[in-house]
């Protein structure tokens, strides 16, 4: 396993393990190779309150999983609803890809790939609903 490959800009900030890390002023590339370890960008981050819409819910729910607040197993079933669910919606070729993405990376526990699959619905979902509108 090669690991998770963090791309670092000046000041980013990152929780690795529950403890904030702050990048110095040039930009910085990181290798992870311990498996597991819950590391999350805090630019990804998505506060509670703004968990509002599906797509929303269900990266928050990863988030979750990537800070080591949430235990995988007690949310992986309701992850893989609310992929389901977004099936249902998102029906185009390159949005279905990246559900099946984070179907397969929830599957085989690599939440920080699910979550970024997820985070490229997060713009055509807005969309959706300022149509809906």
């Amino acid at each position: 396993m090669s690991g998770l490959v963090l791309k670092l800009s000046p000041k980013e900030r990152v929780l690795v393990n529950g403890a904030v890390i702050e990048n110095g002023d040039r930009r910085s590339r990181l290798s992870i190779m311990t498996p597991n370890a819950h590391i999350l960008r805090l630019r990804d981050a998505i506060h509670p309150e703004e968990a509002n819409t599906p797509v929303r819910r269900a990266c928050y729910a990863l988030q979750l999983v990537l800070s080591g607040d949430t235990n995988p197993e007690d949310v992986e079933r309701l992850l893989l609803r609310h992929i389901e669910d977004l099936s249902q919606v998102f029906t185009d070729p390159d949005s279905r890809k990246q559900l099946a993405l984070a179907t397969e990376s929830v599957i085989g526990g690599r939440h920080y790939q699910g979550l970024k699959a997820l985070r490229v619905l997060l713009p055509r979902e807005e969309r959706l609903m300022a149509v809906a509108k």
